[in-house]
């Protein structure tokens, strides 16, 4: 992106103040994995423990702190991501039970978006030390609750809001995709 995407500005606020604003609509607690550095006016700021090992490295860091058994994990880079969708997302988890409840679009989870229950903690842990990064592996062997694309559809959910921005290119379809839904809606 040739900056740091959680200060890039979506229809007014930053991308970081989107996520933020978003987990305050659902979470009575909210914490910033990353720098303190840069983040730590925003709010409570986390570091990874096993630094520069990803994604995973930053959803055992929030489960570290973390004293509550769901804990609703969203990336910055989301902007499409929406408060109702979230609600149904942690109610799921709620009514599954399942250590990790995550959406799957096509053949791809996502991640990022998901609710993990504080145990996961010990699974992404044994993964870090034995050297393995990929989220996704460490959903083998535990109970997994997957919304699916046709449940997404059927709850009048749009696939596209998992659309994650990476390149200058992702920015300019996702601000697209924003205006032309808000000419629908």
């Amino acid at each position: 992106m040739g900056q740091d995407k959680a200060f890039l500005e979506f229809q007014g606020p930053t991308l970081l103040e989107n996520a933020l604003e978003l987990g305050r609509g659902v979470a009575d607690e909210l914490r910033i994995v990353g720098d303190p550095a840069k983040f730590s006016k925003f709010g409570t700021v986390v570091e990874d423990i096993y630094s520069d090992r990803g994604p995973l490295g930053g959803i055992h860091a929030a489960l570290n702190s973390s004293e509550a058994d769901l804990n609703l994990i969203i990336a910055v880079d989301l902007p499409l991501l929406q408060t109702r969708f979230l609600e149904f997302l942690i109610a799921s988890a709620v009514q599954s039970g399942a250590i990790v409840t995550v959406p799957r679009v096509g053949r791809h989870f996502e991640p990022l978006c998901a609710v993990y229950r504080k145990e996961f903690l010990l699974s992404a842990e044994q993964a870090l030390v034995a050297g393995r990064n990929k989220i996704d592996a460490v959903f083998t062997g535990i109970p997994v609750r997957v919304v699916d694309e046709l449940e997404l559809a059927e709850r009048g959910f749009w696939s596209g809001m998992f659309r994650n921005v990476n390149t200058p290119e992702d920015w300019k379809l996702a601000q697209e995709e924003f205006a032309r839904r808000q000419h629908v809606s």
